[in-house]
């Protein structure tokens, strides 16, 4: 069985034996790890005065970056970055993948018109707009509905290129959502079904993602059909067993062990951490090993590499 099949026997809640699938939406950490920048901290401002030649060989090294880091910590999926994005670096960066790794992981990227908790500069206008310009964001929301659905189209156009789209809009604070439930319903909901019921008409399937507290809209975000919740964050009080009581039969969960901890906290506090997320996700089927978040910049290597050493020895399913 291929990573990639493993991968998709999660996201069906299927049961599996051997380890329970593994990876993460960012893995940052390249330059520690491989002596390479990772592909979104690199600068292509001059990317269309490079040489078709050029464009290649960078295109290259970043397929590179990818597969290296999935195949050093057994990851089943890969969280494809395309920078410069476009259509046709996406498409040509996604075919150097499957030339040099096959059809051995699951391949997913970003794709989430749905809006997100706005930065500080445009918070307050955001807020004001939800009010006064209300029919202005929702036909927003709806443009780039139909933006993101046509470039989905056009990647599967080549067969096997491309298996899923990962929502990554942030809904959440630590201590709530920035949208309420009502204004959830209203804004957000309708746009995030018709994204997810789109891709799954296309054939792909559909990772949802947000950091923070989401027991509040979590029944929404259930009810719009997405296939997987990622990141499950137990910094917003979001209690993996609980979530997997009240909806591990509808959706497969990825994620759950505590970055916080990961970044600050002693040994022993994470290697309990991470043993509970792997006993609480690994009953019942239907769950991914990973972060709460990613590996993100700053975050000690060492702690990731005993992350996944727990997970290699003990993130094992018994045979049946």
């Amino acid at each position: 069985m291929t990573e990639k099949e493993r991968f998709i026997k999660a996201l069906k809640r299927e049961p599996l034996e051997g380890h329970v699938p593994t990876f993460e939406l960012v893995f940052y950490l390249t330059m520690e790890v491989l002596g390479k920048v990772h592909p979104l901290h690199r600068d292509y401002s001059q990317w269309n005065q490079m040489s078709v030649k050029e464009r290649e060989l960078h295109l290259q090294d970043m397929a590179s970056c990818f597969i290296d880091i999935a195949e050093k910590y057994h990851h089943s999926g890969i969280f494809v970055h395309p920078n410069p994005g476009g259509l046709e670096n996406t498409r040509r960066l996604l075919e150097i993948i499957r030339e040099r790794s096959g059809d051995k992981f699951f391949l997913t990227m970003h794709g989430d018109p749905t809006f997100s908790i706005p930065d500080g500069d445009r918070m307050m206008d955001f807020t004001v707009s939800l009010y006064e310009k209300a029919d202005a964001l929702k036909e927003e929301s709806r443009r780039r509905t139909e933006e993101l659905l046509n470039m989905a189209a056009q990647l599967r156009r080549t067969p096997g290129l491309l298996d899923s789209l990962c929502l990554c809009s942030d809904y959440c604070f630590n201590v709530n959502p920035f949208f309420s439930p009502e204004m959830f319903a209203e804004f957000i909901a309708p746009d995030l079904k018709a994204v997810i019921d789109g891709y799954h008409e296309m054939g792909y399937y559909v990772i949802k993602h947000t950091d923070g507290n989401i027991m509040p809209i979590l029944d929404q975000m259930v009810a719009c059909g997405p296939d997987a919740l990622h990141s499950l964050d137990p910094q917003g009080g979001v209690d993996l067993a609980e979530v997997k009581r009240l909806y591990g039969d509808r959706v497969c969960l990825i994620g759950n062990v505590n970055c916080g901890l990961l970044q600050t906290g002693d040994d022993a506090a994470c290697d309990a951490d991470v043993r509970r997320a792997l006993r609480q996700g690994m009953e019942g089927w239907g769950y991914v090993f990973a972060t709460s978040n990613c590996v993100y910049t700053g975050l000690p290597l060492e702690r990731y590499e005993r992350m996944n050493r727990i997970w290699w020895e003990e993130g094992i399913y018994p045979a049946r």
